[in-house]
């Protein structure tokens, strides 16, 4: 991307529901989420290069209510479903704590995967899942969708083209309103708690701003009282050279969705970072001694971009995971959080 005198490169053309190089993907779906009914699949029916064939639910009621609106067949039980023949990948939108033996029953039955995350709560069994994948030929892939949205590239390519001098920090933080009683991150036998669901989205920015070569200094998790899962934390990252990441998380807290990356010369803020709507237009700040630039991008749908990216590597025959290397080492990094955080006793069950 050409950086013109004023370091503030030009906005990329939006990705949108563009269709994926290659045949339409059949697509089944594993479970009825909330998240998935808001977010997936409407992108899913809106997508050109995916075609959203069947639901499954352990409830015929439910999976019948949720396929309707899209012409789609819906399926009693998982396992029926990924004995389909006609699929070629399923998306899985399962509570946490499913992932790991769904994805695997996924990938034995053939079917490309791409899975809600955290891809399972276990960075040995990330691990063994994406080898797996590799060895059958298949695309293994977490759903984290906000690294395929176009601001976030323009960061990065400020901050390697020197906009705001060397790096020396990352502050990011993603905060969000208590979920309903009942909902199931609450459910620590579900895989709950704010670290893997909320968390992994500033531990996924240092990792994707700053490198995979990141490690533990301090971290604390908190509970709310009577909760049984932490509902809140914080954790502080290094580099061997010295840059580091201060991260925020929590999910009984007032709405906070920004980074900011600090260097030697000015710093660059991303509002609604992780979690922007359809229709937002992102605003790069970048602030330097000269002044305050705005870098104002087209509006983008991160979702669709995550399929159009899943439907790709499917169709260009990546087995695997295109971003292994940041995947492992956000599930190693998550790991080491809650280890560095035990010490302060959060309840798990």
């Amino acid at each position: 991307m050409p950086v013109p005198p004023d370091g503030v490169p030009a906005a990329p053309p939006a990705p949108g529901a563009e269709r994926a190089p290659g045949p339409v993907l059949r697509l089944g779906v594993l479970g009825c989420a909330g998240f998935a009914r808001r977010r997936m699949l409407p992108a899913m029916a809106a997508h050109g290069g995916v075609e959203l064939r069947a639901v499954a639910s352990r409830s015929a009621g439910r999976a019948r209510d949720t396929a309707a609106p899209y012409g789609a067949r819906p399926v009693t039980g998982y396992a029926e479903l990924l004995a389909d023949p006609s699929l070629d990948a399923v998306y899985l939108p399962l509570p946490a704590a499913l992932h790991a033996e769904w994805v695997e029953a996924a990938l034995e039955a053939g079917k490309h995967v791409l899975a809600e995350k955290p891809l399972t709560t276990d960075a040995a069994r990330t691990r063994a899942l994406l080898e797996r994948a590799r060895t059958l030929g298949l695309v293994l892939r977490e759903n984290t969708m906000f690294v395929h949205h176009g601001q976030h590239a323009v960061a990065r390519r400020l901050l390697a083209d020197g906009a705001i001098g060397e790096p020396r920090a990352l502050h990011a933080a993603f905060t969000v309103p208590a979920p309903a009683e009942g909902d199931i991150r609450y459910d620590p036998e579900l895989g709950g708690g704010c670290l893997a669901d909320i968390g992994l989205y500033p531990v996924r920015a240092a990792v994707h701003l700053l490198g995979t070569e990141l490690d533990v200094a301090g971290a604390v998790l908190s509970a709310a009282p009577g909760r049984r899962v932490e509902t809140s934390g914080a954790a502080l990252l290094r580099r061997a050279d010295g840059v580091g990441a201060q991260l925020t998380f929590g999910m009984e807290h007032a709405y906070r969705s920004r980074y900011e990356l600090w260097g030697s010369e000015g710093r660059i803020t991303v509002d609604r970072a992780f979690t922007p709507a359809a229709d937002h237009r992102p605003r790069l700040l970048v602030e330097r001694a000269s002044g305050t630039e705005t870098v104002t991008l087209p509006a983008e749908d991160q979702a669709a971009a995550s399929l159009t990216a899943f439907a790709a590597a499917v169709h260009g025959r990546r087995a695997g995971a295109g971003d292994e290397a940041e995947l492992l080492a956000q599930a190693d990094l998550i790991e080491r959080i809650r280890r560095a955080a035990a010490p302060w006793g959060v309840p798990r069950g």
